[in-house]
């Protein structure tokens, strides 16, 4: 006889739950807490717990620091072109059509004149949505015409970058040659006792990190972003030595010199306008 007197088999009736709409959450990548998105877009895209900043897109990072309604696009008209006839398992036209659907951009930088509380300026910003942020041929004439137009102008320059990727091998020698012709346009700037600020983000990586984001008369960094040339698990590999605790993060290179501030994401625009205040001329 079943015990207590109870049937032999237990039949269990299993009701689906309504499924949680998609899109509503986000889960930090550093601390794992899951974050509604409306209360993450309200913080900036920076995770209340552990104060893991978000990637920012070119145009939210533009409305973040830019006096509303004060920022004119140059440059819009430069498209990437396909010069090697590059292929793979998708070719190159094939991912920069992709991409543009993707996120709304022509190419990986925004550039153009604005103003930071009443301050003139000319800004910069790369998209590491954009094929990681690549600096391609087009994205290094933006920029370099970007420091032109700052250069002839007399206007202070502020470079925000967000690039995950360096040189793009798509356009081979044409994207090589974009770090040292910006490097140059800036080295002209500085020759006009001008400012340029260079701000940052995660991730700021290989061929960007080495030619304009870290010339700036002042480099600052947003909370633990990762900048550096190499990945820290490639240089591993390579030297077969564990790296330093934190290495490569934003934290790590101001305490060893790299950089000469962090500034969470609420506080950039007022820094910036400081900055701009006493150094911008």
């Amino acid at each position: 006889m079943p015990l207590f007197g109870k049937s032999k088999y237990t039949f269990v009736n299993l009701v689906k739950k309504k499924d949680i709409p998609h899109g509503l959450w986000t889960k930090c990548p550093d601390c794992a807490e899951l974050i509604y998105n409306k209360a993450l877009k309200e913080n900036l895209r920076v995770c209340k717990k552990c104060n893991y900043h978000f990637t920012l897109g070119a145009q939210e990072r533009i409305s973040l620091l830019i006096d509303k309604g004060s920022f004119e696009e140059a440059e819009s008209r430069l498209k990437p072109t396909d010069p090697l006839n590059f292929q793979g398992p998708k070719s190159y036209k094939q991912k920069l059509v992709e991409e543009k659907e993707k996120t709304g951009l022509s190419d990986a930088c925004i550039v153009g004149e604005g103003r930071i509380n009443g301050r003139r300026l000319v800004l910069g910003v790369t998209d590491s949505r954009f094929m990681m942020g690549s600096m391609g041929s087009v994205v290094g004439e933006k920029l370099t015409r970007a420091i032109e137009l700052a250069t002839s102008s007399r206007l202070p320059l502020i470079i925000v970058s967000g690039s995950g990727g360096g040189a793009r091998m798509q356009e081979g020698m044409l994207s090589l040659m974009q770090m040292a012709k910006t490097s140059a346009a800036l080295s002209r700037h500085a020759s006009a006792g001008l400012l340029f600020i260079s701000v940052l983000t995660n991730p700021t990586m290989a061929g960007i990190m080495a030619s304009f984001a870290s010339l700036g008369d002042v480099i600052i960094a947003e909370p633990k972003a990762l900048i550096g040339f190499t990945g820290p698990r490639v240089i591993e590999h390579t030297i077969r030595q564990r790296l330093p605790e934190g290495f490569q993060s934003s934290e790590f290179l101001l305490e060893h010199g790299l950089i000469d501030m962090i500034i969470a994401r609420k506080n950039l625009k007022d820094t910036l306008s400081l900055l701009l205040k006493y150094l911008g001329g």
